[in-house]
């Protein structure tokens, strides 16, 4: 068994209360910050990045890229975040949990399908949104039905309802709770457990439940090609790609976001207390799940978790088919960072170690 799992509602203790504000004797000032936001920028060789970061409240936001600056400023742009959004999920999960809407241990397939589950998984949202329900990466047919337009728009091939046919017809290999193997279908099918739990879907709860309490104005969770989205680049970072259509899998990939709606989405984890969702919040920074070597791997149920310094450091990464985003935050430095770009990623790719590093090393 490769990992444990604690499922968590009813636990308000925040594990890393955000310290008041003040700066610890070697703190970087504000200049040095800038100097390294801005050489994070160009490390990053993207045609456009944006780092910014938020401390104690106080934002710094540094943008370049190698490619002409766009009609609209960079760092008002939204951004793909791929993968990241699987952070929202599971802070809505636990939303949904907390008002009493579910309890997490439903079993998936009977709220997807009441009367056709005899065989199914016996997966719960508990297990799919700690990706451990036993699931692949992706449904095994992904790959055949997605070919025919795997430069374009691959998820396109893969609708809602074909997720959900898959998982209802998927024989584990494992038993549910035993493993831990990251999957993105998982995800995709917990949006749709949710959806189905409340007779809502997965982009209308978010908008209801996270978006509007946060004031998150400058986030869109459907694809559309406006002024407003950054354009993405292939990994030659010239070639164009089209926006990005998630298909079925929107709970693990649809949002989009600007740079600074994502500082207030990370801003909220840090001070929860200022929000509407205050419990939600403290409950998705707890750790669930430990595994790897000496079970030193640690994940709640929307970030993965590291010890650094003094504390520890969440964080989620994404890609698309021509943007990359990393969201982190540390509690003990009163710290969030957002890094998003608009390259896919390569061999070596410094972006994602570069963000990561810089939020680490502080």
């Amino acid at each position: 068994m490769s990992g444990r799992t604690v499922l968590w509602p009813g636990q308000d203790r925040d594990p890393d209360p955000v310290p008041a504000p003040g700066e610890r004797e070697d703190a970087p000032d504000e200049g040095t910050l800038a100097e390294l936001l801005t050489e994070a920028v160009d490390t990053a060789d993207a045609p456009d990045v944006v780092f910014a970061l938020s401390r104690h409240g106080r934002r710094l936001v540094r943008c370049g890229g190698t490619a002409p600056p766009p009609a609209l400023p960079r760092q008002d742009l939204r951004y793909e975040i791929g993968s990241a959004t699987k952070s929202f999920t599971g802070l809505l999960l636990t939303e949904l949990i907390r008002r009493g809407v579910l309890t997490g241990g439903e079993r998936a397939a009977v709220l997807l399908s009441p009367e056709n589950v005899p065989h199914a998984s016996r997966a719960t949202p508990a297990h799919l949104v700690t990706h451990t329900a036993g699931l692949p990466g992706l449904p095994g047919d992904f790959y055949r039905r997605a070919l025919p337009a795997w430069s374009t728009a691959p998820f396109t091939r893969y609708p809602s309802e074909r997720v959900v046919e898959a998982f209802l017809r998927y024989r584990p290999r494992r038993e549910p709770g035993t493993h831990w193997h990251y999957s993105n279908f998982g995800f995709a099918v917990l949006g749709h457990v949710l959806g189905a739990a409340t007779g809502v879907p997965w982009e209308d709860l978010v908008a209801e439940h996270l978006l509007g309490p946060l004031g998150l104005s400058g986030t869109s969770l459907r694809p559309g090609d406006t002024d407003l989205d950054a354009t993405g680049r292939r990994k030659d970072g010239v070639t164009p790609t089209p926006s990005f259509d998630p298909g079925g899998f929107q709970a693990a990939g649809a949002v989009r976001a600007t740079p600074h709606d994502l500082l207030t989405f990370l801003e909220a984890h840090l001070r929860p207390g200022d929000t509407p969702l205050a419990g939600a919040l403290r409950s998705v920074r707890r750790p669930v799940l430990r595994r790897g070597r000496g079970l030193l791997e640690e994940h709640t149920v929307s970030w993965f978790r590291h010890r650094v310094g003094g504390g520890a450091m969440y964080f989620h990464s994404g890609a698309t088919l021509g943007q990359q985003a990393f969201l982190g935050f540390r509690p003990d430095l009163g710290t969030a960072l957002v890094a998003v770009c608009t390259r896919r990623f390569r061999a070596r790719d410094p972006f994602v170690a570069t963000a990561y590093g810089l939020l680490a090393d502080l």
